[in-house]
This record gives C-alpha cells, sequence and structure tokens, in this order.
C-alpha cells in the first residue's frame, strides 16, 4: 500500500555551507535575495507611478540596515529568555546570521529608515513611496521565510498530511552537540510536522498578487496600499501563529505575536477605512523639493537662461521637453 511518508517534504541536511575560511548561511542568503527583488521591483512601481529613478535604492540604504537593526531588537526583546538568564550566553543576541528576526521590528524600524532616507532626497510624498513598496515587501518577507525551512525552525504541530515536513536531527561537529538547528543532518527524523513557514509564504505570495490588482483597478494612493498590506499580512499571521508549536514568548496564554497580529491588524483597518483621500497622488508629488514646482510645460532655471541666450522664447523649450510618465501602470 502506498505510504503518504513518501510525500513528505524533506527538510535541508544543513543551513550552513563553508566556503574556504567563509561560512554561507542559507538565512541569510534568503534575506539577501529578499531585498534584491524588493528593490528591484520597487524601483520598478515608483517610476510608474511618475517617480524618479533610483530613489528605491537610495532610500533602501537607509531603510535596510534599519530594518534588519529593528527586526533583531524586536525578537530579542520579545525572546529574551533565548539569550539571558542561567545558562545562557547574552553575546548570541548578536548573532542575527543564526536567525531571529521579528517582521513588526523589521517593519517599523525599516520605515523610520525609509522616512530618513525620503526626507534627505526631498521626497514629500511618503504615502506614495508606502504604496510603491509594499507588494515588492511582503514579496520579500515571504522569500526570506524560505531561510527558516533551511533553519528547521517556525513549525506547527505533528501531522500526517502529505505536505508534512521532516525535521532531521543535526551533529555539529565544532561543538559535538545534537540538536535540530545547527550542524548537519544524521538522517534521523525527529518528527513530521506542519509546515507553518511554508503557509506564510504562500500567503505572502498571494497577499502581493491581491495588492497589486486592487491597485490596478481602483488606483489606490496615500498609503492605502501599504495599509492593506499590513492588514492582509496581520490576518494571515494571526492563524499561523495559531498554529505553530515551536517556543515562543507566551502573554494572557497566547503567543506574543498573536496579539502583535490582532492589535495591527484593527490599526491598519482603521487606516483603511477612514483616511482619505484614496486615489493616487499627482505626479508631482513624487518629485523632490527643487523639482517639485516645475510641470512639463515650464522649463527649469538652466534651461531658460541657456535658451534666452540663444534667442530663443522659453516657450519652444517647453515644447520640445518630453512629458513626465504619469501615473503609468506596472
Amino acid at each position: 500500500m502506498y505510504s503518504t511518508a513518501l510525500a513528505y517534504i524533506p527538510s535541508p541536511p544543513q543551513g550552513e555551507w563553508n566556503i574556504g575560511p567563509f561560512p554561507l548561511r542559507m538565512y541569510a542568503v534568503c534575506i539577501i535575495a529578499g531585498i534584491i527583488v524588493a528593490c528591484i521591483w520597487g524601483e520598478r512601481r515608483w517610476k510608474a507611478r511618475g517617480g524618479e529613478p533610483g530613489v528605491v535604492l537610495d532610500v533602501a540604504i537607509w531603510a535596510v540596515p534599519f530594518g534588519i537593526i529593528g527586526g533583531r531588537i524586536y525578537h530579542v526583546a520579545t525572546d529574551s529568555w533565548r539569550y539571558f538568564g542561567e545558562g545562557k550566553n547574552p553575546v548570541d543576541a548578536l548573532k542575527i546570521w543564526d536567525g531571529g528576526l521579528g517582521i513588526w521590528g523589521a517593519v517599523a524600524f525599516g520605515a523610520l529608515g525609509a522616512l530618513i532616507g525620503l526626507r534627505t532626497l526631498g521626497i514629500r510624498s511618503v504615502g506614495a513611496f508606502a504604496d510603491s513598496i509594499a507588494p515588492p515587501i511582503i514579496l520579500a518577507q515571504g522569500i526570506g521565510r524560505l531561510g527558516n525551512y533551511f533553519n528547521q525552525e517556525l513549525y506547527g504541530g505533528e501531522t500526517d498530511l502529505p505536505w508534512g515536513l521532516e525535521i532531521y536531527r543535526r551533529y555539529n561537529e565544532a561543538t559535538g552537540d545534537y540538536g535540530q538547528y545547527q550542524g548537519t543532518s544524521t538522517g534521523e527524523v525527529l518528527t513530521v510536522v506542519h509546515p507553518t513557514f511554508l503557509y506564510e509564504l504562500v500567503w505572502c505570495v498571494l497577499v502581493a498578487v491581491i495588492l497589486v490588482a486592487l491597485d490596478r483597478k481602483f488606483r489606490l494612493g496615500h498609503g492605502h496600499v501599504f495599509a492593506l498590506y499590513v492588514a492582509l499580512y496581520c490576518l494571515g499571521r494571526f492563524g499561523i501563529e495559531l498554529m505553530r508549536t515551536d517556543d515562543a514568548t507566551m502573554v494572557f496564554g497566547l503567543r506574543i505575536n498573536t496579539i502583535v497580529s490582532a492589535v495591527v491588524l484593527l490599526v491598519a483597518l482603521a487606516y483603511v477605512a477612514f483616511k482619505k483621500p484614496r486615489h493616487r497622488e499627482d505626479p508631482n508629488e513624487l518629485l523632490p523639493k527643487n523639482q517639485s514646482g516645475m510641470t512639463s510645460e515650464e522649463p527649469d532655471r538652466d534651461e531658460a537662461v541657456a535658451t534666452g541666450s540663444a534667442g530663443h522664447e522659453t516657450g519652444s523649450a517647453a515644447e520640445d521637453r518630453p512629458e513626465r510618465p504619469g501615473d503609468g501602470r506596472e
């Protein structure tokens, strides 16, 4: 008789490979891959809305480090028992490469970094920028969840479903310890569980598709796409947290991320319901302050001077100038 065990998803034999003296940790690779995808797609969406090229990458220089630091701070703060107390090494709190980023800290600190970047560039419309990068961000989150697959973490309860995930015992040659997170698989299956990280990955991709569809149909603006991203992600995360059985900080009998997801969901829904206007911004609002006063019919000062010196009228220069892209679509 056919056994459903043949269909179980195997975990990777290890989460780290050594290239000479350098360790290659797949958790970090997945995070970096997600960031790259978000920057490329976010740049495309920003330009389609009328923004200038290069802005997303310039802002990412601020947002990415802030987001990583914030994600780590949130993780350590909410799971402090992992790093502090008897038998614990506080230095491990700094080992971000071993895994452990809290999405809410990453979003909050990343938003702060993005705000600094936008102010530095003189971009006024924070909402338009947030709407541009919302679908890319949640897709990046999904890609980052693959890192949990390599770390054998963020899973649910035991299951006999065909897509159950096999958790292997691993042996760490450096420490001589057996466990499930670090080292190389011994081939021994400890348990078969719900791959909740995979459920979240699928949900993230679905939300990205929904956001793009809603944005195209209703031409949303002023932060509404971003608010919908937060709301939809929280909705899925709330359900997934209820399925997880790995160790977590509990508050009132619930995982702390379950409570945070519920609170943030309500805030995001309130923004969607009451924040007006909902339509897209004027493309000029996406320009830096020193350019936002110009339109496609008004030449800049240097062009006007050059045109005047040549004995031509200002109007002719404006007619020759190509129009800015407006609310283009992706």
